[in-house]
């Protein structure tokens, strides 16, 4: 009953011959005017009539467009003005460095300028109070023989 054959299946289980279909390649079609869609609102049916007759129907879809590509500088403008920021600053910085060091110079220069003119004059000063020469400021007194009369001295 279930006897196999040449081709391995059992008998009464044989089939029919195989057809081979191979699709045919579509042509680009024709396709319909689009219609403009507002916003919000289903979009109308378009029908398109292919080469071989039939007629395919369906929602025309507007192709997606590429957005236009903003052309961008390779470096950002903030950066590069805060790197020019950054440079004026930092020759700001060096201008009030060398300012402040002048400053500190000429008041170095000022306080020796003072302490010298303290110590000249109070050299010349030292001079005139301990010289020997010259006038000394008190009443110089030789006592002689001296005669007291009356509570009067007479030298």
């Amino acid at each position: 009953m279930n006897e196999p054959t040449a081709y391995s299946r059992p008998a009464g289980h044989e089939t029919a011959g195989v057809e081979v279909h191979t699709p045919t390649p579509l042509t680009p079609a024709h396709t319909a005017p689009i219609v403009p869609v507002q916003p919000g609102t289903i979009p109308a049916m378009a029908s398109v009539v292919l080469p071989n007759g039939r007629v395919v129907t369906g929602y025309a879809i507007e192709p997606a467009k590429a957005e236009p590509v903003a052309h961008k500088p390779a470096v950002s403008r903030t950066a590069v003005n805060i790197a020019l920021g950054g440079v004026g600053f930092l020759a700001v910085c060096g201008g009030l460095l060398m300012l402040t060091t002048f400053i500190t110079a000429l008041t170095a220069l000022v306080t020796q300028l003072v302490i010298l003119a303290a110590v000249i004059f109070g050299g010349w000063i030292a001079v005139q109070v301990f010289s020997a020469s010259g006038h000394s400021g008190g009443t110089t007194v030789n006592i002689r023989k001296a005669v007291i009369k009356r509570n009067h001295f007479h030298g």
